[in-house]
């Protein structure tokens, strides 16, 4: 595994997914952002679902998902809806 799986919330599957579509490494995951990243993984996997979203943020904000605010989760699963 590699420096992605060091992240809050990713594992094995997520990190691969991401260097699927060109993320490798945290720095680049931040600048591309939760959204942007999950649609790039949807884009190779449409099952990618909105535990993934959250985790992604999570990621990008080093908390693991379960920390994300009420009104984030919200925002993520709104934007996931559009999606759906």
């Amino acid at each position: 595994m590699g420096e992605l799986a060091s992240l809050p919330n990713i594992g094995k599957d997520t990190e691969e997914k991401l260097n699927k579509v060109g993320i490798t490494t945290a720095a680049q995951l931040r600048e591309t952002g939760s959204k942007k990243a999950w649609l790039m993984i949807r884009s190779i996997d449409d099952t990618a679902c909105l535990h993934r979203l959250y985790g992604l943020e999570g990621a990008v904000l080093g908390v693991k998902k379960s920390a994300l605010s009420p009104e984030t989760k919200k925002d993520l699963k709104e934007f996931f809806s559009s999606f759906s």
